[in-house]
């Protein structure tokens, strides 16, 4: 299993937007667990970031895209930081920092850097802004026989983070994941987009999406997330999960 991440380099910044990005092997290899991502949401400290899909999120606004590039070689160069399945990508006048592309392989050691990261900033005049963090994903639903994630990795270009996804190795663009359906179900293949938000913004975000002609198809979830679609049926859930997951493991 691999993972990417990626240093941003003070030597010069070429434009507007960059992601400097490199695979390493991922430290552990341990079976899928909340525990991980529900500790780091408990832990002191941690106000900056937003659990999305994709795992711990901050987002810091800065005055410039050379003030962003200067803060990423601070953050590249914390303990632990460096080699580890942390990336980061700088746009003009902001700081995108994620401790991992994976939620479920959160550890303690993730809690420590992200306090880290923060404190840091901190001290470069950089400003969390939760409002601007979002992970956009691309589910693609086959029959479990019928599943081809090969072929999406292969034309899209993508790299596997895990099993059953495709990740942009360039960090910008939107996940890949592929989801199972269930045989007893007559549709043979279906797309939707997953909109993974801080728990305070998705019900916003949620009115944003109605007020601009979508219809609500499921809220049994809420709010933890919304299925939604446009006027042709195309679909899409606002998640506000894991980032808004309640307490108690049984939910």
């Amino acid at each position: 299993m691999w993972q990417w991440s990626s240093v941003a380099s003070a030597a010069s910044v070429p434009s507007a937007s960059v992601a400097m990005t490199t695979w390493v092997p991922l430290e552990y290899d341990r079976a899928m667990s909340e525990d991980g991502w529900r500790a780091f949401l408990a832990a002191e400290g941690g106000g900056d970031w937003v659990v999305l899909h994709g795992g711990p999120t901050a987002v810091y606004r800065v005055g410039s895209v050379v003030d962003a590039a200067k803060l990423a070689v601070a953050v590249g160069a914390l303990p632990g930081f460096d080699g580890s399945t942390a990336s980061m990508t700088i746009t003009t006048g902001i700081l995108t920092v994620r401790l991992t592309r994976e939620m479920w392989f959160l550890d303690e050691p993730h809690i420590e850097l992200a306090r880290a990261v923060s404190a840091l900033a901190r001290e470069h005049g950089a400003v969390p802004d939760r409002s601007a963090v979002q992970e956009i994903q691309l589910a693609i639903s086959a029959k479990p026989d019928a599943i081809n994630l090969a072929f999406w990795r292969a034309v899209l270009g993508y790299r596997p983070s895990d099993e059953d996804n495709g990740m942009d190795p360039l960090g910008f663009s939107s996940t890949v994941w592929m989801q199972p359906l269930s045989s007893d179900k007559s549709l043979q293949h279906a797309m939707h987009v997953d909109v993974s938000l801080p728990r305070e913004q998705a019900e916003a975000r949620l009115e944003a999406a109605l007020a601009a002609g979508g219809r609500i198809v499921d809220d049994s979830a809420a709010p933890e997330h919304w299925v939604l679609s446009d006027q042709a049926g195309n679909r899409v859930c606002i998640c506000a999960w894991p980032d808004g997951r309640t307490v108690n493991p049984a939910n």
